[in-house]
């Protein structure tokens, strides 16, 4: 899932800082020393081998990074590559350029956003994009079958198989071994290799491998319906997106336009149970817009909803949804997914010189946790505390649709998810938006019930 709409206070809540006293939950605390640290041992007559267990975009791309960067390199994918999990499959401007993504695997430029109240209020969203701005809109399937194929010709391996256990060495230097069966399960095999990378999604054999710890999970639900021409063109440059208890009590519920289909799908975490309750709400929210389409496939799985307390242990490493990667509020995670691979990736590269020396946990740590924490931290932070401030009630939806008419918001908002960059604001503007917010939440009766929320 990925959409824009809740961030749009980010350049004014991250501009101040939380007190040193306030805990900082899910995020393992990072105290690197390296100056007495001694050099890393060479390796003699072979380059680092590294493990990536996981196609989809944060494998892909950690795997790529470490195959340009001269290591022996193994991308090992349970699925083929027609197999995706659901998702919005919205990504961010900036991501076409940092990542290299073909313009014609985009199915739709989006320019327009549509956001509806619980009491069916809409509001246009979207009227600040410049002229070459959009919202890129992707299959999934598509997306990660370029990536694993791109990261294939930079030299890596892939292995076609389920990894079934990962065996943790008891010296550190010696070999992880890798189990896995082939694809059609006739023939077990397994590999020995020095460095782990898990990017094998929110149910992550390699996170239990290392007792990464557990987190709490939402369900993602989509339907991909098949809409008639004349319907289909509604949604020609339009994505929808429905907030209510009807919906979810925690979430949001979309319509995103696809290449010849819409996807129009749910999520929560609170209530996993009645996810295909909040189905049919959005069902029937949506009405008959989607009326007359086809349901060519239905789609679930798990999204996690905060980063896991372990995220590297020895020379394992986690990235992507298997280290917890998917934003609050926004359920953004194809970005986060690629870039924490790419920046793993290349930590591995810059730790062993290019392969020629075997790593540990100080050099994870060092070149990828803490520059990783370092850049986005601070928005998971801040993201959770918008999803609890305004998807608590419908009180606090309403309150979210209302600020989202305001167009300093949605410049804000789009600068902010387009480019990955924290927008710059004025300051009487910065101002005057934080008081229209604190006027909207007390009139809509949310911020009496809702302080504790911003309490991180």
């Amino acid at each position: 899932m990925a959409a824009t709409i809740p961030s749009f206070s980010t350049s004014l809540f991250t501009k101040t800082k939380s007190p040193a006293s306030k805990s900082k939950p899910h995020f393992q605390s990072l105290t690197i020393t390296s100056a007495s640290k001694p050099s890393n041992p060479s390796i003699a007559g072979r380059k680092l081998r590294v493990a990536v267990i996981g196609g989809g975009p944060a494998g892909s791309s950690a795997a790529e990074a470490l195959a340009l960067g001269g290591l022996e390199t193994f991308i090992f994918e349970r699925n083929p590559p027609s197999v995706a999990k659901p998702c919005g499959g919205a990504i961010p401007l900036c991501m076409l350029d940092e990542f290299d993504i073909p313009r014609d695997l985009i199915d739709r430029q989006v320019t327009s956003m549509r956001i509806f109240s619980p009491s069916n209020i809409a509001v246009d969203f979207g009227k600040t994009l410049k002229s070459h701005e959009f919202i890129a809109m992707l299959r999934r399937e598509v997306l990660d079958s370029f990536l694993r194929s791109r990261a294939v010709s930079a030299g890596a391996s892939l292995i076609s198989g389920l990894v079934t256990a990962v065996d943790i060495p008891f010296s550190p230097t010696s070999p992880y071994t890798i189990h896995y069966t082939t694809e059609n399960n006739s023939s077990r095999r397994s590999l020995a290799v020095d460095v782990v990378i898990g990017a094998d999604g929110a149910n992550s054999r390699v996170a239990k491998s290392i007792n990464a710890g557990s987190y709490s999970c939402a369900i993602a639900f989509q339907e991909r319906i098949k809409l008639p021409d004349e319907k289909m063109s509604y949604y020609e440059n339009l994505a929808e997106m429905y907030v209510g208890n009807d919906v979810s009590p925690d979430f949001y519920a979309w319509v995103f336009p696809k290449c010849d289909h819409v996807a129009v799908g749910t999520g929560t975490v609170r209530s996993k149970q009645d996810i295909k309750l909040y189905q049919r709400g959005i069902r029937e929210r949506v009405g008959s817009k989607i009326n007359g389409g086809k349901v060519i496939k239905v789609e679930a799985h798990p999204i996690p909803e905060h980063p896991r307390p372990i995220r590297v242990k020895g020379r394992v490493a986690l990235v992507g949804d298997a280290a917890g990667y998917v934003t609050k509020c926004s359920g953004e995670g194809i970005y986060f997914a690629a870039k924490s691979g790419r920046v793993c990736g290349n930590g591995v590269v810059k730790a062993s010189e290019g392969g020629d020396k075997m790593i540990d946990e100080c050099d994870l740590m060092r070149e990828y946790l803490k520059e990783w924490d370092a850049k986005y931290v601070n928005t998971f932070r801040f993201l959770d505390v918008l999803q609890r401030v305004f998807y608590g009630s419908n009180a606090g939806r309403e309150a979210l649709v209302e600020l989202c008419g305001d167009e300093y918001v949605q410049r804000m908002t789009f600068e902010s998810y387009l480019y990955k960059k924290l927008a710059q604001g004025r300051v009487c503007d910065d101002l005057k938006l934080f008081m229209n917010t604190i006027g909207t939440l007390v009139k809509s009766k949310v911020i009496h019930t809702q302080m504790e929320g911003l309490m991180l």
